[in-house]
């Protein structure tokens, strides 16, 4: 079970993770969306991609960019389009990194605790709904979901309906929300680590080809 209440220690994603690509910047990442018309959060983008690798999806970033579209009902284009393939290419480089470096991408600490607190929630909508999808193809008649990571995504689901407690002191509601990031950071590397772990077993193979339209 995870705490109560998740805020990342970290404004942008990852600092030069590999390399060439930047922070991503969580308004910068806002703005691009609404100048789509879109009014999705980054938050559910990147849940929705580190749902989408987090079942074994291909890493290709057309991939990503393509399964995003038919998870999410969105059309990305453009330089929007663009960092979102890079963002899927991080995401992946840091789900295998050694020393644990994946954190959701969420507003930074300055911002109310409470749009935090909405962010947070809809990171894990967004997992979510990438996870259901690139499993869609999965014959669970010949596997099952691993004991542990099945209360993990019902964690998530829990977490997603997650509010500030309008009872709780403002050092409490900080607290809490450090713990379930902390929680959502290493629940979904452990999600990662069972969809990968099986797959070098054999029992099971996400469909890997290019989504279906």
């Amino acid at each position: 079970m995870p705490p109560t209440l998740l805020a990342p220690g970290e404004n942008g994603m990852y600092d030069d993770l590999q390399g060439e690509v930047a922070v991503f910047d969580f308004d910068e990442f806002a703005n691009h969306l609404l100048e789509q018309g879109l009014e999705t959060s980054p938050s559910e983008l990147h849940g929705c991609l580190s749902g989408l690798l987090s079942a074994g999806a291909a890493v290709e970033p057309e991939w990503g960019l393509d399964a995003l579209g038919q998870a999410l009902d969105l059309v990305l284009y453009g330089e929007l389009a663009d960092h979102t393939m890079q963002l899927y290419t991080v995401t992946a480089a840091a789900l295998e990194d050694e020393e644990f470096d994946f954190h959701p991408l969420l507003p930074d600490d300055e911002v109310d605790i409470a749009e935090r607190t909405e962010s947070m929630a809809v990171w894990c909508r967004g997992f979510l709904a990438g996870f259901a999808h690139a499993s869609a193809g999965v014959d669970r008649s010949q596997t099952a979901l691993p004991e542990d990571s099945g209360e993990i995504l019902k964690d998530f689901a829990r977490i997603a309906e997650a509010a500030v407690d309008d009872d709780a002191t403002e050092d409490e509601a900080e607290s809490n929300y450090m713990e379930l990031i902390e929680y959502l950071r290493f629940a979904a590397l452990n999600v990662y680590m069972d969809s990968r772990s099986r797959a070098e077993d054999g029992d099971f193979s996400p469909d890997q080809g290019q989504p279906v339209h």
